[in-house]
């Protein structure tokens, strides 16, 4: 097994931290993993992606031409990696600041309204926790109590950790 992730959207959503927790979760779920950012040199506001393979084998490169899941949290991350999904991948969109509907037909789509429930569980900026909540759930690499047990351990004594795990319970029960 062989899972090839790219998430991207603008510097602020957490999207570097959204592909930690991935990786955080493989290697609670004793995977091998790699973490790949980048970003450009406005950070905030700019555009921000990161690269993650979490495989049962050693990862050869830590890059990604042809990812199997996509998440992506803005439209000109969309525009930039939709057609790079392999055939029968998954691709996550944040449908709060996406409104286009994705042009292909040979991967499976799963509209989220992340930032609506971030905003809805009283924290706008767990919008990447509800996506990654999703990702475990639809993706499938690894179990939701690996996920959530590495997710809290980043929290762990920090205030509002409790909306943290319910962002990512949101996610997943969509």
């Amino acid at each position: 097994m062989e899972s090839k992730i790219i998430c991207a959207g603008f510097g602020g959503q957490g999207i570097l931290s959204l592909g930690k927790f991935m990786v955080y979760a493989g290697m609670e779920q004793n995977l091998e993993v790699t973490w790949l950012p980048s970003y450009g040199p406005e950070m905030r506001g700019g555009t921000a992606n990161c690269s993650v393979v979490l495989s049962d084998k050693p990862v050869a490169s830590p890059l990604i031409t042809k990812p199997n899941i996509l998440i992506v949290m803005n439209t000109p991350s969309l525009d930039k990696f939709e057609s790079k999904v392999e055939k029968g991948g998954l691709i996550l969109v944040n449908s709060d600041l996406i409104e286009r509907k994705i042009s292909r037909d040979d991967v499976t789509v799963k509209y989220i309204s992340a930032n609506t429930i971030a905003l809805e569980l009283g924290s706008a900026r767990s919008a990447n926790i509800v996506m990654f909540g999703a990702y475990v759930k639809y993706g499938g690499v690894v179990s939701k109590d690996t996920a959530l047990d590495a997710l809290m351990h980043q929290f762990e004594g920090k205030k509002g950790a409790d909306s943290i795990k319910k962002a990512f319970e949101a996610g997943y029960n969509l």
